[in-house]
């Protein structure tokens, strides 16, 4: 693994958690400028990013890791109640990389289960985060309590890997290139979308077991705890305070299925955004408009 994004150079943060103990973090950064954090989704690595973050190296400091459990971050063994896959944790992570490359504020650019993580880092260390930006994703928790037979269709993985272990890492492991094809090719823009190297690293990723069985932990840590937090930020009539911006795919499933504007509007006050003429995959799909609207956001 560990492709090397054009002008970027590698490291690992050891970042240190009282019922985890230390958890390293890969990250790659770059550029100057006001420090801009970049977190990838599920199924894939820091990499999702290499057609948008030499671009914005030039306006940026741009650190892109590897969430707990993927790619070249630690995996730590899975608790009953999934807690060390928790947003929260997860988010702790990013706090303490930032804190440790001399970043006490900084802006966050969060894809897929990225963007859930950035979701809880922008709530539970709001005086980091300055602007939140979230692609192709509502809340979990609004997702989750709206589901309908579409939604329930189209994202069948995330009823499936919250299964018990090991069922969805048995059947997974049984032909792990099979059900990447069928998952990552089966949406909007098909495979041609993804560099070939990168899919390999993002294949090799899924074909490792501890790997696997973390993204496993990770949806499951959605259906659970992360639910709890959420629904106490709710009760709390917490809302996030820094700007948010959504951007999601006129032909993806979000935009087929909910309301994202609305559904940020709940959990944050101020957000805007709007569709792009992508699928899913935005920072692959549609690098060009992805680096304008960042640079034009976190301006």
């Amino acid at each position: 693994m560990a492709l090397i994004m054009k002008g970027f150079v590698s490291g690992v943060a050891k970042t240190i958690h009282e019922k985890d103990g230390e958890i390293n973090i890969a990250y790659q950064i770059a550029g100057e400028g006001p420090p801009l954090l970049l977190l990838h989704g599920f199924p894939q690595t820091k990499v999702i990013w290499h057609r948008v973050a030499p671009e914005l190296s030039k306006k940026f400091t741009v650190i892109a890791t590897d969430l707990r459990g993927y790619g070249d971050s630690s995996k730590p063994n899975s608790k009953p109640d999934h807690s060390n896959y928790s947003k929260r944790a997860m988010s702790s992570d990013q706090s303490q990389v930032m804190k440790q490359l001399g970043f006490n504020t900084y802006f966050v650019v969060g894809h897929d289960r990225g963007g859930r993580v950035a979701h809880r880092l922008a709530a539970d260390h709001s005086s980091e985060v300055q602007k939140l930006m979230v692609l192709d994703i509502a809340p979990t928790l609004a997702m989750y309590e709206q589901t309908h037979m579409l939604f329930a269709k189209s994202y069948w993985h995330w009823f499936f890997l919250i299964q018990k272990h090991p069922i969805p890492e048995t059947l997974i492991s049984g032909n792990t290139e099979f059900l990447m094809k069928q998952f990552m090719g089966g949406r909007h823009a098909g495979l041609g979308i993804f560099d070939p190297a990168c899919w390999d690293e993002y294949l090799t990723a899924m074909k490792n077991p501890d790997c696997l069985h973390a993204m496993c932990e990770d949806y499951r840590a959605s259906a659970s705890v992360d639910l709890e937090h959420d629904r106490e930020d709710i009760q709390n009539q917490f809302k996030l305070q820094m700007p948010v911006k959504v951007l999601w795919g006129e032909y993806g499933q979000v935009n087929a299925c909910f309301k994202p504007l609305e559904d940020w509007k709940k959990v944050a006050r101020y957000v805007s955004g709007h569709t792009v003429k992508s699928g899913h995959y935005i920072p692959e799909e549609i690098p060009e408009v992805l680096i304008e609207e960042i640079e034009n956001f976190f301006n």
